[in-house]
């Protein structure tokens, strides 16, 4: 080894380079330089139609550029009525799936982990059939009490949502050590809805934050269903008015997309805030 050092030493000084032995190190800057590629890509992609619907809503008729469709947004017919009513569907939408998904994957994850292939298969089920035979099942199927609310909708929503909803929450449960979390809990004499509510829930912020995300996404963006069930949301609202004036049917449609890019970067702010708090107070501790 102490031979090694004078020869090494004599290759720095006369300016021979070093080669690196371990071959990862030489395939990093590879890897990031297509990662850039893809990144600068993808961003093209989705930014360029952004960028076109934006600039067509702050113009007038006569191409210059005007706020008058921002401005002229809320004074709008039936505008309130269908964005309220995209919130509301949205809550209950969220609310019901939280309630019946957060107990069935843990459930799964603890008790029947076998069943998680079978859960896989049925969660993308919506995916694969057609959003309009769905509702038209469900408009032959179900009341007319509740044909005749607009919670219908919902309920048809928390289905599409499964996929998107499972998904993140399975991630998340597969990220923590349940069983050891929900033993110790249990041995110190913990109740399963106290164990759920006050030790699993905490460890699945951040998934049920995502799943969160997704589920409203979906139902500010939804127009199959809602139109054939004969509601006027926000996606509704926005084709309906797109034929009296477009450029103020863009500008909704570019808040809604703005609006709901706000929320996802709030939700991941507040969770990554309260992370780094709670790594603070162990720590200390």
């Amino acid at each position: 080894m102490a031979a090694l050092i004078p020869e090494i030493a004599s290759e720095e000084l006369l300016g021979v380079p070093r080669v690196e032995s371990d071959p990862q190190r030489r395939r990093r800057p590879r890897i990031r330089f297509w990662r850039g590629i893809v990144l600068f890509f993808a961003g093209v992609y989705f930014l360029i139609p952004i960028y076109a619907g934006l600039r067509f809503s702050l113009q007038n008729d006569a191409g210059q550029f005007s706020l008058y469709a921002v401005r002229a947004i809320p004074s709008q017919v039936g505008f309130s009525a269908a964005f309220f009513l995209s919130l509301r569907l949205a809550a209950v939408t969220t609310v019901l799936t939280m309630v019946l998904m957060v107990p069935t994957a843990t459930y799964v994850h603890l008790k029947l982990p076998r069943m998680r292939r079978v859960l896989d298969f049925v969660t993308i089920l919506p995916i694969v059939i057609p959003p309009i035979v769905l509702i038209l099942g469900v408009l032959h199927a179900a009341p007319l009490w509740l044909r005749s609310s607009p919670y219908l909708l919902s309920l048809i929503y928390v289905i599409l949502a499964l996929p998107f909803v499972y998904r993140s929450l399975d991630a998340g449960l597969s990220a923590i050590d349940l069983k050891t979390l929900v033993e110790a809990s249990r041995s110190l004499g913990g109740k399963w809805v106290s164990t759920l509510l006050h030790v699993i829930l905490p460890n699945i912020r951040a998934a049920m934050l995502s799943a969160t995300v997704l589920t409203i996404a979906l139902v500010l963006g939804e127009f199959t269903m809602a139109s054939l069930d004969l509601w006027t949301t926000l996606p509704v609202w926005i084709y309906q008015f797109q034929q009296t004036d477009g450029h103020i049917a863009t500008a909704v449609s570019m808040f809604s997309l703005i609006g709901t890019w706000v929320l996802l970067t709030v939700i991941v702010s507040v969770d990554r805030s309260q992370s780094r708090r709670s790594r603070r107070r162990t720590g200390t501790l």
